[in-house]
């Protein structure tokens, strides 16, 4: 059995509704297409401050501030029943304020193209100084500034965009080309702020498990953004880009791209480069999604609720050989959706839950939890899309009932015990099985929960390029209290093993 140890996980949220405001896809849209509408104007009336989003269970849940269960216990709708005494900062990783979250886009820019405001950037300085992550290094890429004037031109005559902060201008991104779409200021907003939240995660993964920068071997990036140029407009590289500003000086690392499917394909490709060899560890990491900000918006205002999508979603997972003492990734039970596997709902679930289950000698009862799109359900329900997680963990115990797994009649105690509660922003993969990874692993080590099953499920038809669907999952389960045998070989195993077979051989020829 090919096992992978997990040995740390950071999840972070950005915060970020001015942003959003003004560049989340569904508001930009509207404003380019049809000016300032009713829906434009409303909408600053239902935006969040920090403080209401740093209180959003779902949010702390994400960011390991409470239990999945605490979450569960919470009445809804959560936002009128905030939490009290939340911290920014969770077992996982924290909810930064917008403010440092420019800052950090500026921190990551490697071509000039964030120009913050002077006093904003002495303030934004100020506040990094006293991050538990942010070293002098990282922090001393953080510009000095430049002069208001400065900014509102490249905005009025350069095609940059404004970044705005407290409702003023306090900087721009700068436009990277003339005529090359792929480079406008709007892309390179995206591409930026996904580099940041990626950033932060992997800052965050390296405090909480003591790994040093130059200890990290491989990055695998699977956000949804697609960076490049005219000639390859997705040709890469997030993950080499982050480990860079992150100081993991003897890193590589390459992108995987699979829409929603794409994180779980990430966690799979990763995992077998460290089981078989090929790397000492890697880490798996994506940031968040600008368009995907308010992309509900209109219909939260419609219905006088808080725009809820106002933050940015990211996380970073270490994967390393199994010690034994870690919780594992199996590698020897994974799902897939072939080509050939049909589309609907049934068919999906078949392929990435019963298939796999079924070639391990493994039923539905063996696994504890099943966690596929964990959108939270306060921000899907208002659009008319329906709690997602709620209606994949139906679908499976509607197939456990069609295989007699389970009766009819236990449905609904199989979607309250085995299902998982939303807590991840509609940021297309972040939802995607992975926010659950700490969760699990946590409930594991503590010896709560034998196994989990992390779903991944992908909308191929998006790009017009097919109509398939897409998908793929994994194992997770406790600790082995074995070294896998690429962990096992270290030059001590293989010095003690030779002085062995020493000691044999002159035993028989004496």
């Amino acid at each position: 059995m090919a096992t992978v140890g997990i040995k740390g996980y950071a999840y972070c949220l950005n915060h970020a509704p001015e942003t959003g405001y003004h560049y989340g896809n569904t508001p930009h849209v509207e404003r380019e297409t049809k000016g300032e509408t009713e829906f434009l104007k409303e909408l600053p009336s239902f935006l969040q401050t920090y403080e209401d989003a740093r209180d959003y269970a779902p949010n702390q849940a994400y960011i390991g501030g409470i239990s999945l269960e605490k979450l569960e216990q919470t009445p809804q709708p959560w936002y009128t029943n905030r939490l009290t005494g939340s911290s920014r900062y969770g077992a996982y990783g924290e909810i930064m304020p917008e403010d440092e979250f420019l800052g950090l886009m500026d921190i990551c820019d490697v071509f000039d193209i964030i120009w913050l405001e002077k006093e904003f950037a002495a303030s934004v300085r100020e506040k990094l100084a006293v991050s538990p992550v942010m070293n002098e290094k990282v922090l001393s890429r953080l510009e000095t500034g430049h002069e208001l004037t400065e900014i509102e031109g490249e905005v009025a005559h350069k095609k940059g965009l404004a970044l705005y902060f407290g409702g003023k201008v306090v900087g721009c991104v700068r436009n990277g080309h003339d005529i090359d779409d792929c480079l406008f200021a709007y892309v390179l907003l995206e591409n930026l702020a996904c580099k940041a939240g990626g950033v932060l995660s992997l800052l965050h993964l390296l405090k909480k498990t003591g790994m040093t920068p130059e200890e990290v071997d491989f990055v695998v990036e699977c956000s949804e953004e697609g960076a490049g140029d005219m000639n390859q407009r997705a040709g890469g590289n997030f993950a080499k880009a982050i480990a860079e500003i992150a100081g993991c000086a003897n890193a590589s690392g390459c992108d995987v791209r699979s829409f929603c499917a794409g994180p779980v394909n990430a966690m799979i490709a990763a995992a077998s480069q460290v089981a078989c060899g090929a790397r000492k560890n890697c880490v798996v990491l994506a940031g968040g999604a600008v368009p995907k900000l308010f992309m509900n918006g209109r219909d939260h205002v419609k219905k006088k609720m808080p725009a809820l999508e106002d933050c940015m979603g990211n996380f970073a997972i270490l994967l390393v050989p199994d010690d034994g003492e870690l919780p594992v990734m199996r590698l020897d039970v994974l799902g897939k959706h072939t080509v050939a596997a049909g589309s609907s709902p049934q068919a999906v679930t078949t392929a990435l839950i019963l298939d796999p289950l079924e070639r391990a000698g493994l039923s539905f009862l063996d696994v504890d939890k099943f966690a596929a799109e964990m959108h939270i359900n306060e921000i899907t329900l208002p659009a008319g899309a329906g709690d997602v997680p709620l209606a994949n963990i139906k679908m499976t115990a509607a197939l456990a009932v069609t295989k007699k797994a389970i009766e009819k009649a236990d449905m609904m105690t199989f979607v309250k015990e085995r299902g998982v509660p939303g807590i991840a922003h509609t940021q297309g993969h972040i939802p995607s099985g992975v926010p659950f990874v700490g969760h699990a692993c946590d409930a594991m080590v503590a010896g709560k929960m034998k196994r989990a099953m992390i779903i991944g499920k992908g909308s191929l038809f998006l790009a017009r390029l097919t109509n398939l669907a897409d998908g793929a999952s994994f194992l997770l389960e406790p600790p082995t209290g074995k070294k896998s045998s690429v962990a096992a070989v270290s030059k001590d195993d293989v010095k003690a093993l030779l002085l062995e077979v020493l000691s044999e051989l002159s035993g028989k020829l004496a």
